[in-house]
């Protein structure tokens, strides 16, 4: 099952450490004069983490989610404090197996949905060991 994880890491919230945003935004077309304003500040902890208790990051290692901008080594923020809907990413326990996909409860039959065309659907039949670990918020990756 591709799509798994390579670790588990608790968030610290004792660490502050706030940056700047500017209020312009970047144009991704052609260059714009910079301006000289700054909108605030954010704490990447206060605002990505918002249940401190229930979030955790996770490490994705493999390629089944490629499709929504997820790559091996993407670092996932995850909340297991909300719960997760149809169509949401999530991480899942699968027996003794942790991996990251796309929630399909379509029809009463839970499916974990890949984003890569190589990967089928994993149906999950009734009685098997599994769990939604929580609910992917935010992915995080190096560019």
């Amino acid at each position: 099952m591709d799509g798994s994880v390579a670790g588990v890491y608790l968030p610290d919230q004792r660490t502050k450490w706030s940056r700047p945003v500017m209020l312009w935004r970047v144009p991704a077309g052609f260059p714009s004069p910079a301006e000289d304003y700054v909108e605030g500040r954010i704490d990447l902890n206060r605002d990505l983490v918002k249940h401190p208790l229930t979030t955790f990051y996770i490490r994705v290692d493999g390629d089944s989610m490629i499709g929504v901008g997820i790559f091996p080594g993407t670092l996932l923020v995850v909340d297991r404090g909300v719960t997760a809907s149809e169509g949401d990413i999530v991480v899942a326990r699968l027996g003794d197996e942790l991996c990251v996909k796309r929630l399909s409860l379509e029809g009463g039959t839970v499916r974990l949905l890949s984003e890569n065309e190589l990967y089928p659907p994993i149906e999950v039949p009734e009685g098997v060991d599994f769990e939604v670990w929580g609910r992917v918020m935010y992915s995080i990756q190096r560019h």
